[in-house]
């Protein structure tokens, strides 16, 4: 064989790459329920987990034992019913009606009001008012807790001051005043943190499962013979079945991203165009993942067990649920080499803050070199021979 045929053989070509794709193709137009998968199953998740997943707490079952059954008595529950944050399900007669209803998970919170409460208020003497709280959802307890104790501190203060001016002492000025304000999310809704979150997670997840099967399928269909026979090279396999993945994951991704914003209201306040690039590069990266699993997995199922292995952590160390800032070191370490980290980063940045790729730059070159590595590992990873 001539140099020049040698050159051809072992040199990238185009039109080996694009039989690949189209090949790859007609796999995937052959496998209606990998396509649905791919299109079907990020819209599904994200309203499923778009309700599941919020932080937010509000409404939570409260009993209370009012013992002084008196006007007053009855505005202090008022109060905690209006904030949005208690919703008063029982009036009990008793402690022991109070711990059943606990301990059945039927109540979060027991307000206890004592006999004399409207008597101290009058004679102008301290009385206590009681809080119970279950304690088992550690972050509804500490929100019920305060949300408790700052209403009931505003209501003494009401009382303290109406009791002045009715004594023409007139209104105590307190001296510190706090002039708070929220950024990027004023209502602090956790359905606006969640949501890019949520998109992240989900492509990732999808286009990972989706590749990790790529090359594995073709060796226990027995179609790698076939390829090995062939001039095409690793970089071409791998190029080219990523190529169609790119091109459905990205379609899907503007799917879910319509979805977001339109059913569940999460407006996107910085520049379209540049999240659908940073998208792009994400999907080529978490394909990329998959591809590499699919190099090392000998089956199906080995290539399901490992992703999965991938994706319980980015779920927990990426700062998805958890932040990342209160991780110790080496934690906060482990999370740096999973993607998902940055991504994260990149899509609360555009969603939220509205900010460009002068502050989204280090995530944006740490995304690149994901991209680049895995892709390089994966060609090195393969072989054109049967293991």
């Amino acid at each position: 064989m001539s140099d020049k045929g040698k050159q051809g053989r072992s040199s990238f070509q185009w039109n080996r790459l694009m039989a690949i794709v189209r090949k790859e193709f007609l796999q995937i137009r052959r496998d209606p329920a990998s396509l649905a998968i791919a299109l079907a199953m990020p819209l599904l998740m994200l309203l499923l987990f778009g309700y599941a997943v919020n932080t937010d707490v509000d409404h939570l079952s409260m009993g209370v034992w009012d013992q002084a059954k008196t006007a007053q008595s009855r505005e202090l529950v008022q109060n905690l019913t209006n904030t949005g944050y208690f919703d008063e399900r029982y009036q009990v007669e008793g402690y022991g009606e109070l711990q059943g209803l606990m301990d059945s998970g039927q109540i979060k919170v027991g307000l206890v009001i004592p006999r004399d409460y409207s008597k101290a208020l009058d004679t102008r003497q301290p009385v206590d008012v009681q809080v119970l709280v279950d304690g088992t959802d550690p972050n509804a307890a500490r929100t019920a807790l305060a949300n408790a104790q700052l209403i009931l501190q505003n209501r003494a203060m009401e009382e303290q001051q109406a009791q002045l001016s009715a004594e023409g002492l007139g209104n105590v000025q307190i001296p510190i005043q706090v002039q708070a304000r929220v950024l990027y999310n004023p209502n602090m809704k956790s359905l606006l943190f969640n949501i890019p979150a949520l998109i992240g997670l989900i492509m990732q997840n999808v286009t990972a499962i989706l590749t990790a099967f790529a090359i594995v399928r073709e060796r226990e269909r027995g179609t790698m013979e076939q390829l090995i026979v062939t001039p095409v090279r690793p970089s071409e396999l791998i190029v080219g079945k990523l190529t169609p993945y790119v091109l459905i994951g990205m379609f899907s991704f503007v799917l879910v991203l319509a979805a977001g914003t339109a059913w569940f209201g999460v407006p996107v306040k910085g520049s379209v165009g540049l999240l659908l690039i940073l998208s792009l590069l994400f999907l080529v990266t978490a394909l990329a993942i998959g591809i590499l699993i699919s190099t090392v997995a000998k089956t199906q199922l080995q290539a399901m067990q490992m992703a999965f292995a991938f994706i319980l952590p980015s779920v927990l160390l990426s700062g998805f649920i958890f932040p990342r800032e209160t991780m110790p070191l080496v934690i906060q370490w482990i999370g740096a080499v999973i993607p998902l980290t940055y991504f994260l980063e990149i899509l609360r940045g555009i969603f939220l803050k509205g900010i460009g790729i002068g502050q989204l730059w280090q995530d944006t070159v740490s995304l690149a070199i994901f991209a680049v590595l895995f892709c390089t590992v994966a060609v090195l990873r393969f072989r054109k021979r049967l293991d």
